[in-house]
Formats: structure tokens, sequence, C-alpha cells
């Protein structure tokens, strides 16, 4: 099974929207392999639009002129991705990034290109045509590119097997499909029929569905189809949206498990918005980036960097580089906070192999504060340990406590 711990990785949309182009996505996959490979981050993901020629920053074009093949198939635009030439597609790219020892992966909108059905193309490998496919009153309200699919025919279930195997040629380890997590319950049939076709294309590729909020009532049916589904709409550098994380990360952890993860969306940390300005830097202070580090390693997220890499300065890469703190997300099973309150809140993970448990603890709060909780709240004996992100040892004691600045946090793996 793919998955069996919660994917790591980096996506191109906090960074460059929907201009990314083959020389950035090099070079943060070279920077990704030289220095966050060897601590587990390996998939490497184009985002949204990487067939539309004239991309400029994140904003997006109503019924843009898209490159696509004689099937109705997206392909990368050559003017952002020259090594495509010839009709190679993402094959060059993706190759590449293998080289390295990482993974690829593309962002997809659910449905076909409107051109493709006003064009009457046929599917390829099939005797089926995109018009017999397309819904088209079935449309994505940001972003009107596509049609949805006529999904109870079989022409949708040939078009999506055959942009699957078009991807799996390619080498693409890694599909997010877009327009669909929240769209409930007129999109249930086209989220099966996307996960059969991604299935049975003949290789191994992690299925992400976005945006969300998810609804919740519809976890189970999104654990069947999927590896990770979105949680939240577009996160980004934000406190609010940080504070808020907690409630959703309360609701949604209990379903995180090897092959299907709740998704609290990309870490928009470092450099962001790089098209509008290139000296832009995230919003959130190095405590906000503690938090939502922890957070999302408690809650065992799927972790996507939105920054480029290639900025980095020495907090980030240490933030994401954190041993201690990223094997939370892999050796820890059952988290649950034990204490939520408006300016605290406080999380535990057993390890999987029963040797010690983690503690988290948050100021949420505006102020300095004491954030406390006893080991016999907590259910534990008198233990000692570590604070995983200053590597301070822990003496033997019977009450946990840390005191915080605001929207700070500490995490402790005690033995």
């Amino acid at each position: 099974m793919i998955a069996q711990t919660p994917p790591m990785g980096w996506n191109s949309w906090d960074c460059y929207g929907v201009a990314v182009t083959e020389k950035a996505v090099r070079a943060n996959a070279e920077y990704m392999a030289s220095f966050l490979k060897p601590f587990g981050w390996e998939y490497v993901v184009v985002d949204i639009q990487w067939s539309r020629a004239n991309a400029l920053d994140h904003s997006y074009e109503a019924f843009a002129d898209l490159t696509m093949d004689e099937y109705g198939r997206l392909t990368p635009a050559l003017n952002r991705f020259p090594s495509a030439k010839d009709g190679a597609g993402f094959r060059p790219l993706a190759d590449y990034v293998h080289s390295l020892g990482l993974k690829f992966g593309i962002h997809i909108m659910r449905g076909l290109p409107r051109l493709a059905a006003h064009r009457h193309l046929p599917i390829a490998d099939s005797a089926y045509f995109c018009h017999g496919a397309a819904d088209p009153h079935s449309i994505c309200t940001w972003n009107p590119d596509m049609y949805g699919l006529r999904c109870d025919t079989p022409d949708a279930k040939a078009y999506y097997d055959s942009i699957f195997r078009l991807y799996a040629s390619w080498g693409v380890d890694f599909v997010k499909c877009d327009d669909i997590a929240r769209e409930y319950p007129h999109c249930r049939r086209e989220i099966e029929l996307i996960s059969e076709a991604c299935a049975g294309c003949g290789r191994e590729m992690v299925l992400s569905l976005s945006p969300g909020p998810a609804p919740l009532e519809e976890a189970e049916h999104l654990k069947t189809w999927a590896n990770m589904w979105r949680i939240t709409d577009d996160f980004w550098d934000d406190w609010r949206l940080l504070k808020a994380m907690f409630e959703r990360a309360e609701k949604w952890c209990i379903h995180a498990a090897p092959g299907h993860w709740p998704d609290a969306d990309m870490l928009p940390v470092g450099a962001l918005r790089q098209c509008e300005n290139p000296a832009e830097w995230t919003r959130f202070t190095q405590a906000e980036q503690r938090t939502m580090m922890t957070l999302w390693c408690m809650m065992r997220s799927p972790l996507m960097i939105g920054a480029e890499m290639t900025k980095n300065d020495d907090f980030t890469l240490s933030l994401l580089t954190n041993a201690s703190v990223l094997s939370i997300l892999k050796d820890s099973w059952c988290a649950h906070p034990l204490r939520t309150l408006p300016e605290e809140s406080i999380w535990i993970a057993p390890r999987r192999d029963g040797n010690g448990t983690y503690i988290a603890l948050f100021n949420l709060g505006e102020r300095k504060r004491t954030v406390s909780i006893s080991v016999a709240e907590a259910g534990l004996p008198a233990l000692r340990g570590q604070e995983l992100w200053s590597g301070k040892a822990l003496r033997k004691t019977d009450l946990l406590r840390a005191s915080l600045p605001p929207h700070d946090a500490a995490v402790y793996l005690l033995k």
C-alpha cells in the first residue's frame, strides 16, 4: 500500500502560483535532494495550470487557451517546460527528479478541458469522444477551464483512464486533483472514477484531493478512495487560519492512518508569492511556524513545503530538518488533544513502538503564558525526556510545564 506514512514534499503554489517554470522546479528539486531528502522529504509537485503559456502569478485567466494533445489531454506549456517538446510531456522532468532520488507530482482539475469538448476530440484508445464525457453543468466556480464529467457514462471512465495512462507514461508519482474534495455529494462518483483510474494505470501514485474543507461525514468514503484530502480551504500565513486549524485537527485526527491522511494543506514558510514580489517572505513569526509544524506533525498531516526553497534562511532550514520533530509524523499514532481552550491546547500521541509518548503544549493566546499538565492528567507515570525543538533535557517530573511566548509551542518526547 502506498502512503504508509504522511507524504512529505514541495508544491509550487505558494511561491509561484500558476506560473512555475521547469527551471524553478529543477532548482527546488536539487535543493531538496541536497538538504532535505535525508529527513524524509521526497515529492516535487507542479501545481495548477502547467498547460497555460501566459501564466504570470497567482491569478487565473478565465477560458485560458490551454495546451493539449489530440485526445483532449492537457500537456505542459513548452515556453515554461521546454523539455516537454516533441510530445515528451513531463517525462524528461520526471526523469530528472527521479535521478535525484526524489518523486514527481502534478496538479490536475477534475474533468476535461472545455475546449476538448467543444472541438469534439476523441478519447485515446477508445470509441468515445470528449463531448460525450463532458457535463457542461458541472463547472468549477473559481477556475472555469474544465467541465466535470457525466460519471454514469463509459465516456467518462474512458477519459479518466486515458489521462492516468498518460501520467504513468510520464513517470508521475503523485496527483493532486482539485475542485473535488469539498464538492460532495455530486462529485462522489467522480472521486471513485479518478481513484479507479489512478489505481489501474500501472504505476503507483499518491492521490490527493483538494480543496477543503472536505465534509467530515464523508470520512469513510475519502479513506476508501484517496490517500490524502484537504480539511481546509487554501491555508496561508495568517495566525487566524492557524488557530482555527486546532478545531479541524481535533475533528479529523482520528482518521489519520496508513494509506489515508487528512491534509491540513501546505506549509507557508520561507519565500512566498515570488511572482508578485521576489522579496516576499512568510508573515508567520518563528513562534507561529513552530506551532504549525508541531500541530501538523502531531495530527500526522502530510507536509508540503510552499517556499522557494533555494532562498531558505537558517531558521527555515532548521524548521524543516528537525529529525526529532519530524519523527512524530511517522512514529506516533492515536494523536488527540487532551485539552483545548481559547488560549492554550495540549496534544498527546504515543509512539508506535511503545517507547515513549509525545506531548505538545501550545500557547494560542496573545501574551506570554505558562502551559502545563500533570502526568496524572495525561495518564502517565512520572517521566523524564526531552523538548524536541530546543533539545533541552527534562528531568524526572510529575508536572510538564513550559513558559511560552504568544503563538509558540513546545513538544516533548517523554519516556
